[in-house]
């Protein structure tokens, strides 16, 4: 049950946070997903294309609206790469600290 932690928390994190849509969550699951994948390392490295994919995310100013908004709220720490060829770096943040 300890591989269920991090996504138990992010829902007991946003149980009483309004702000948080089904779009942020979706994109939440799959960044766990991309950093079980990296073998739990942290940050998690990814272009914006892989994540959009997997979250079935079509539009990038919805992609970005979420990640900002997580990122924004405390939930994750957000790190753009504007160089096509690097992947941007995204921290999750499992004790709540901002």
């Amino acid at each position: 049950m300890e591989n269920f932690k991090p996504l138990s928390g992010f829902f007991e994190a946003i149980k009483t946070d309004g702000r948080i849509t089904i779009s942020h969550i979706g994109l939440y699951a799959v960044l766990l997903q991309y950093w079980q994948e990296q073998d739990f390392q942290n940050p998690v490295m990814a272009f914006s294309h892989e994540i959009m994919t997997l979250a079935r995310m079509s539009a990038r100013a919805t992609y970005f609206k979420c990640l900002n908004d997580l990122n924004d709220l405390g939930y994750i720490r957000y790190e753009r790469c504007f160089k096509r060829n690097v992947r941007s770096k995204i921290y999750l943040r499992f004790d709540g600290n901002n």
